[in-house]
């Protein structure tokens, strides 16, 4: 029988996904849980920071603003937006982030199904820190 996997998992346990626009952790995904609809992570991007316009065509994404400041834009429409504010991006629909405060940005990101998360880590840009402890 396979060992079943985590229900509670701290930052330390998980790889980081290291790009020249920020950071990403995982802390939900097939590999790391058994979630099998979704996958879910921390970004954090340094001020001045973002990623370029992309979209996901086979999973619309959460962005939950944890903390700082930051500039979205989902196809045509462009908000700065703050802590607390949710933004959803439908499948298959162009945005991007950029970090413009002065401390760093950071977001709760959610898949559905995930899926972006693996195409991510395969990108040859990606650098992988391994977890801390495990």
């Amino acid at each position: 029988m396979p060992e079943a996997k985590p229900r509670f998992i701290h930052p330390d346990l998980v790889e980081t996904q290291k790009f020249d626009w920020g950071t990403l952790q995982w802390l939900s995904e097939p590999r790391i849980t058994e979630a099998d609809r979704f996958s879910c992570g921390v970004v954090r991007l340094a001020p001045g920071q973002g990623h370029v316009t992309h979209n996901h065509p086979d999973s619309e994404e959460i962005l939950y603003f944890v903390s700082g400041r930051g500039r979205q834009a989902v196809e045509d429409e462009v908000r700065d937006c703050s802590a607390g504010e949710l933004v959803h991006i439908p499948k298959g629909v162009y945005h991007s982030t950029i970090n413009t405060g002065e401390k760093e940005l950071v977001l709760f990101a959610v898949y559905s199904p995930h899926g972006p998360e693996a195409f991510l880590r395969s990108l040859p840009e990606c650098t992988i820190i391994p977890p801390k402890r495990g």
